[in-house]
């Protein structure tokens, strides 16, 4: 495997690559936090600050129900002598997380520094020591950081709401046999569009996640663990490895990272992964009792409630129309020019009715201990 790009998998590989690198900083570490509960990575944090390096958080402004824990985090790592920033309100969420140290090694994880996504989630990181993937890392940090325009400039750099779109519709494009996708909500109709395209064309295309309305692509979803990670294998020798589904809302309302690279080394393992566990999930549906323990049978139950009560919601919605237009004004727009289609915007509001519904019940669930089903 080439030193500049290696692989981490979890569950697996655990916390340890993330310490060392941590421990071993000599001069500086910058890390963008979501979410966050280990006591080990706030430990290393607060010891590399002690001994003289210079460690710098950026936080998101909100995550779903934890403002409050990341609001805490921010006063403990104050006490320690950590330079902490907040990020922009501007999008819906900085879902993004990473690690630089020294600015020669950075660390793109698709799982959050906590130990459900570490010891208990499907979730992969690359460690990348390319000084200009180090480097473009280093410019998004200090453009969010600083709350100043950020404009990629490596094609692989795949930054949300920026280049994303463009980048990965090009990486599918591009698939010539195969495409193995990890994704926990692939509803984004473009790339539904895309997608359906390239198995039309005879791509063999597998999904481990969820795909809303297709027929043409083999689904199954994770019910041997939780799924938080957004990986697609290409072809078997490139891959992209991120933080941001193929869904409209991470594409193009929230700051989400990941890279396009190729390395064969890498692709075939998480190709074998994903080969492991799309196994996997047939084996447990044909043995569920033996194979669904307690709390996946609770995270399901959570699920299918969410599911039921937004459903009940979002059928006694009254129209948009009347409201589109008050809203439409309160803009500055014109209707007439705007032109916009009741239809689509009232689906659109749906939606967003069920998503937040799901949102509160799981968020719920999650703070009285049961692990979440979504990110």
């Amino acid at each position: 495997m080439p030193a500049k790009l290696r692989l981490l998998v979890q569950p697996g590989d655990g916390v340890d690559p993330i310490l060392k690198a941590i421990n071993a900083a000599k001069h500086r570490v910058e890390i963008v936090i979501f979410r966050f509960d280990r006591v080990d990575i706030e430990r290393a944090l607060a010891n590399a600050a002690a001994r003289g390096v210079f460690v710098h958080a950026l936080i998101a402004f909100t995550n779903r129900g934890g403002e409050r824990n990341l609001r805490k985090l921010e006063m403990r790592l104050l006490a320690a002598g950590i330079t902490v920033a907040r990020t922009a309100d501007d999008l819906a969420r900085y879902h993004y997380k990473f690690l630089i140290v020294d600015r020669r090694e950075f660390f793109l994880l698709s799982f959050n520094f906590t130990h459900l996504d570490i010891d208990h989630s499907r979730c992969f990181g690359l460690i990348a020591t390319d000084s200009k993937v180090v480097q473009e890392a280093v410019k998004l940090f200090e453009a969010d950081t600083m709350r100043q325009p950020y404009v990629p400039a490596l094609p692989s750099f795949v930054v949300s709401p920026l280049n994303a779109r463009k980048e990965l519709a090009a990486f599918i494009q591009g698939a010539k046999k195969e495409l193995l996708i990890y994704d926990p909500e692939i509803s984004d109709p473009a790339m539904l569009r895309l997608l359906e395209s390239r198995a039309s064309a005879g791509v063999d295309i597998k999904v481990i996640g969820r795909v809303r309305s297709s027929s043409k692509l083999a689904v199954r979803k994770l019910s041997i663990m939780r799924l938080h990670t957004r990986t697609i294998i290409r072809d078997g020798a490139q891959a992209f490895v991120g933080s941001q589904s193929l869904r409209e809302l991470e594409l193009g309302n929230r700051r989400e990272l990941g890279l396009i690279f190729r390395d064969k080394n890498i692709a075939v393992k998480l190709a074998n992964t994903f080969r492991e566990d799309w196994d996997a999930i047939e084996r447990a549906a044909e043995q569920p009792v033996q194979q669904y323990d307690g709390a996946q049978e609770e995270a399901a139950q959570v699920a299918k409630v969410a599911k039921k009560v937004a459903k009940a919601i979002t059928k006694d919605l009254p129209p948009v129309a009347p409201v589109l237009q008050v809203v439409v004004q309160e803009l500055g727009g014109d209707a007439a020019i705007i032109e916009l289609n009741t239809a689509v915007v009232e689906e659109s509001v749906k939606e967003a009715v069920r998503e937040a519904v799901r949102d509160v019940i799981e968020t719920a669930v999650e703070q009285n201990g049961v692990p979440n089903v979504d990110n």
